[in-house]
C-alpha cells in the first residue's frame, strides 16, 4: 500500500452534482461564513421554510447576567414539515424518501416515498396527541432501526414534543437513566429487535427500566417480529391498534427556532451519561436516507441523494407551491427583514 495516492478524486459527474463540488468550492463557503458571517447564515436559512420570518440573525451577550446566544430570533418553523410535508405539497409525494433494509440479507429493501412517509408521521403524532403528548413532553425512542424509528422522530417534531433516541443495544438501567434524566412519561419500543441475526428483548427491557421509573404513563409498542411479550394494560398500548383510531390530518406546529428539537445523551461509559439538546434552527433539507436495521445510524446515501434534491431545487427558489397555512420561504431581497447585527459571537461553516 505504500504506492497508494494519497487521495482519490470523486468522478466529474459526482462533483457536478454535489451541493459542493470541490474542496476549492468548500473553502469559499467557509471563509464567508467567518469573513460576513451573518449574511452567509441569513442564506442558508433560505434552506428551510418558516412559519414566521426571523427578525435577527444571531443574538448574542455576554453579561454574567444574561449569558445567551440566539439564532434566528422570531423565526418559527418546523422540522417534520421541512423534511417531508413541503416535498409532498411541491408534487413530490411519490419520490423515495426512505430505503429500508431489513437486518436478514435475503429479504427485500422497501423504499418508502414521501407521501407514504407523510402518512404514517401523521398518523403517529395523533397517536402520541390522543395519549396526552403535548408540545415540550419528552419522549423516550427505544427502538430498533426500522421505519418506524424514523416516523416516531419526525411525529414528535411535527407536534413540538422533544425526543429522546436511546440505543437499543443499552441494558434496562441504562435505559432508565435517560427517561428519568429527562423526565420522560412516554415511551415508544417494540416487542423485539432484529440485530446481526439475533433477537434484542425490547420490550422486556423496556418493562424491567420502568421497575425504576414510575412516571412513565404510555408505552407505545410496534409488533415487530410477533413475539409474546409481558402485557400491562394500564401502561402498554400497541401501534397498530391505536392507529386504527387516528386520522391521517395533523398539521404541523409552528416552532421558535431555538426550541429543543431532540436530547442526545453521551454514552455515560466514563460516568453519568450527558445530555446535549439539539434546536430545530439546526434542521434543513435531507438526502434521500438508507434505514438499515443492522446499522445504529440513519444514513444518508450518496448516490440516492441527488436525484431528490435536484427534483427540489425548483422548489427552492417560489414558495407558490406551498400551503397557504404551512410555512413559506422567505428570501433576504423579499420580504423578510434585513437581519440586525447583534452581538460578537460567530459561527462557522465547519462548527455550527
Amino acid at each position: 500500500m505504500a504506492d497508494a495516492p494519497a487521495s482519490y478524486p470523486p468522478p466529474a459527474d459526482f462533483q457536478r452534482r454535489a451541493h459542493v463540488g470541490s474542496m476549492e468550492a468548500y473553502e469559499q463557503m467557509y471563509r464567508r461564513s467567518i469573513d460576513d458571517n451573518e449574511a452567509f447564515w441569513a442564506e442558508q436559512a433560505e434552506r428551510i421554510d418558516w412559519f414566521e420570518p426571523f427578525d435577527t440573525v444571531r443574538e448574542v451577550s455576554f453579561d454574567p447576567n444574561d449569558v445567551h446566544i440566539r439564532w434566528y430570533v422570531g423565526g418559527t418553523t418546523n422540522a417534520c414539515y421541512n423534511c417531508v410535508d413541503r416535498h409532498v405539497e411541491a408534487g413530490h409525494g411519490d419520490r423515495v424518501a426512505l430505503i429500508f433494509e431489513p437486518d436478514e440479507p435475503s429479504e427485500e429493501a422497501r423504499p418508502i416515498t414521501y407521501a407514504e412517509v407523510q402518512d404514517a408521521v401523521a398518523r403517529l403524532a395523533n397517536v402520541l396527541k390522543a395519549h396526552g403528548v403535548k408540545k415540550g413532553d419528552r419522549v423516550t425512542l427505544y427502538l430498533p432501526m426500522i421505519p418506524e424509528a424514523a416516523y416516531a422522530m419526525l411525529a414528535c417534531a411535527r407536534i413540538g414534543a422533544v425526543h429522546s433516541v436511546v440505543f437499543a443495544g443499552f441494558s434496562p438501567d441504562a435505559l432508565a437513566s435517560r427517561i428519568l434524566d429527562c423526565d420522560s412519561t412516554f415511551v415508544v419500543t417494540a416487542d423485539e429487535g432484529r440485530r446481526g441475526g439475533k433477537r434484542v428483548a425490547l420490550k422486556e427491557n423496556v418493562d424491567r427500566a420502568l421497575d425504576q421509573c414510575p412516571d412513565v404513563r404510555t408505552v407505545l409498542v410496534v409488533q415487530n417480529t410477533g413475539a409474546d411479550v409481558h402485557w400491562n394494560d394500564d401502561v402498554d398500548v400497541w401501534l397498530h391498534d391505536a392507529l386504527d383510531a387516528v386520522s391521517a390530518h395533523c398539521p404541523c406546529e409552528a416552532m421558535d427556532a431555538e426550541a429543543p428539537l431532540f436530547i442526545l445523551y453521551t454514552s455515560g461509559s466514563t460516568g453519568k451519561p450527558r445530555a446535549s439538546s439539539t434546536p430545530r434552527r439546526a434542521t434543513s433539507s435531507t438526502p434521500r436516507s438508507r434505514t438499515n436495521s443492522s446499522s445504529t445510524t440513519t444514513r444518508a446515501t450518496c448516490t440516492g441523494a441527488r436525484p431528490m434534491s435536484a427534483g427540489l431545487r425548483a422548489t427552492r427558489t417560489s414558495s407558490t407551491a406551498r400551503s397557504r397555512t404551512g410555512p413559506r420561504r422567505f428570501s433576504s431581497k423579499g420580504s423578510r427583514p434585513t437581519p440586525t447585527r447583534a452581538g460578537t459571537g460567530r459561527s462557522s461553516a465547519a462548527t455550527a
